[in-house]
């Protein structure tokens, strides 16, 4: 690999970045044989807060490393609203993980920053803490910013994958990856930190997507979800699912199968539903409206309108409170904010077809809102209740204050050596090479509306099931099985069961893994050999140097 000089065309990336993006100090290297090829130690591709960590630890460890985003923001979930961190057990995060939080709580020890709302008034903020767990979007895409601004890390943004032509591999390695515009890049390892899991689909790593039969890993708390786990974020009204009420001839309403409850248990394709952290606000000079799509479409929130009539008043969101007046806004109820079954194509779509269907959740999630607060069928009380709040005006401001980044929360996940399931979470089996912990539930949304026997439209699939404590997570879950591609690690899409993924999905816990994978990565190419071979005590005695909490309390 070529470290003589930055040639011409890094040059002017790395310019046009700064001019973007000034928090970023970046640096890149060319390769000699090929002129239009940047080159790394370590290419990572999703600029997700796995993936941003990722490049920070390359760096740290003295190496190159190149991040690739395919949108304009850093951060993923972490930097697009999800500021009410799923942290489960705290003392379990460790490393560049917990340097971010502890960045966050410095931030907040600024009393400047507390523009909207007191300081001392905010329930989450304890100065004596070393670390916060709750933040504003735009502070934590500023402190990502900032975390990789001191380091030589390239940061191309804007620049996605040619997921049909744009990996090439040679003897089970990834030799180079380009992006849509025509950029190569080439690296001795790569990462895939994308919530989708396309680098790794690309170069042929074997992956699974949908609810596995709890027979395939002897687990409880996968597959279809009917007699089990009904207590949340269902209907608790009986609400007709046709269009003219009573008459099935007329047909479903918009959000409901043409299904039955089905077996217990048993699998399918389908993975738990999408949507926008919305961050919203009821400080008034901060406050815009929801908008009211252009496409709006008052069919799609017949359920919505039916199940108030039904007498189920409930206010239809869950609005975790961030610094400055501002939420953290999840769905919560039997329709909300999670567009179930929306996403059923989306991990293995196109780039067009999912542009289509994160707009399609876009027009759902501003059209729940706008109807919650405008339609005369919603109960005044809601109405009400919905006239305080509007989208922050200071967040997202070249996004109308929208998202920019959409909850996927499970898409593909890789099939390895090492599959967590639901054992691991109840450690009823401990993994002997572990690169990080999870704790948090075992957490499905729902992924389907069916019909039950007695006519009526039920949701299915929230599971929400506490593993009791902190667990494990596998080595050989975040690379590829052995045989496979041997210089490419996914901390993201790891090898897990879907209930088991349902626990570790959360940013945390992607940031722990996105350390240990490029941690892994620079340690496989010191060594010579694939990650599959990586020597395990090496690697945890870096892991461990570097902060990582490899041990059960």
């Amino acid at each position: 690999m070529n470290s003589t000089g930055i040639g011409l065309t890094a040059i002017i990336v790395c310019l046009l970045q700064l001019l973007t993006c000034p928090q970023l100090c970046l640096a890149a290297r060319q390769n000699d044989d090929d002129q239009s090829a940047l080159e790394a130690d370590v290419v990572i591709y999703g600029g997700t807060s796995s993936g941003v960590i990722a490049a920070i630890q390359v760096s740290r460890m003295g190496r190159t490393a190149i991040l690739v985003e395919p949108g304009q923001h850093l951060g993923g979930l972490t930097s697009s609203g999800l500021g009410f961190t799923d942290s489960g057990n705290k003392s379990m995060i460790g490393g560049l993980a917990r340097e971010f939080y502890r960045r966050v709580h410095k931030y907040y020890g600024q009393p400047e920053v507390w523009i909207h709302e007191d300081a001392a008034a905010y329930q989450y903020y304890r100065p004596n803490d070393d670390a916060m767990w709750t933040f504003e979007p735009h502070v934590a895409e500023r402190l990502f910013q900032q975390m990789l601004a001191e380091t030589s890390t390239v940061v191309l943004l804007g620049e996605r994958l040619d997921r049909e032509h744009g990996v090439l591999v040679h003897n089970q390695k990834i030799v180079q990856i380009s992006t849509v515009s025509g950029k190569t890049l080439k690296a001795h390892q790569f990462i895939d930190a994308t919530y989708e899991g396309d680098l790794m689909a690309a170069a042929g790593v074997p992956f699974t997507i949908g609810r596995e039969a709890n027979s395939e890993y002897e687990e409880t708390l996968n597959g279809n979800q009917v007699a089990r786990n009904i207590h949340h974020h269902r209907f608790l009204k009986n609400v007709d699912p046709y269009l003219i009420p009573g008459d099935p001839s007329s047909g479903l309403l918009p959000g409901v199968e043409q299904q039955s409850a089905g077996t217990e248990g048993s699998a399918d394709h389908r993975i738990q539903a999408f949507c926008f952290r919305m961050c919203m606000t009821r400080v008034a000079n901060n406050r815009v409206p929801f908008p009211r799509p252009a496409d709006y479409n008052e069919t799609e929130f017949e359920l919505l309108l039916r199940n108030f009539e039904a007498g189920d008043h409930r206010i239809p969101f869950s609005p975790d409170m961030m610094p400055n007046g501002k939420t953290d806004t999840n769905n919560k109820g039997a329709v909300s904010t999670d567009y179930i079954g929306g996403n059923v194509e989306y991990a293995s779509a196109s780039d067009t077809d999912r542009a289509i269907i994160i707009q399609n959740h876009i027009r759902w999630q501003q059209g729940l809102m706008w109807t919650l607060t405008n339609h005369p069928r919603v109960p005044e009380s809601v109405r009400e209740h919905m006239s305080e709040w509007g989208l922050a005006a200071d967040e997202f401001p070249d996004n109308g204050h929208w998202p920019h980044q959409l909850y996927v929360r499970e898409a593909r996940r890789m099939l390895s050596d090492y599959v967590v399931t639901e054992h691991d979470c109840f450690r009823r089996r401990v993994a002997e090479d572990p690169v990080g912990a999870g704790s948090y539930n075992m957490d499905s949304h729902n992924v389907r509306r069916f019909i039950t026997d007695d006519g009526f439209v039920q949701n299915e699939g929230d599971v929400q099931v506490s593993p009791g404590g902190p667990y494990l997570i596998s080595y050989r879950s975040i690379v590829p099985p052995t045989g496979s591609i041997q210089n490419l690690s996914v901390p993201v899409c790891l090898s897990a069961s879907h209930i088991a993924y349902g626990s570790i999905r959360m940013e945390p816990v992607f940031m722990i893994l996105g350390q240990s994978a490029a941690t892994a990565a620079v340690l496989s190419t010191d060594a010579g050999v694939p990650l599959q071979k990586l020597n395990y005590s090496d690697l945890r005695k870096r892991l461990y140097a570097d902060q990582q909490v490899l041990t059960l309390p």
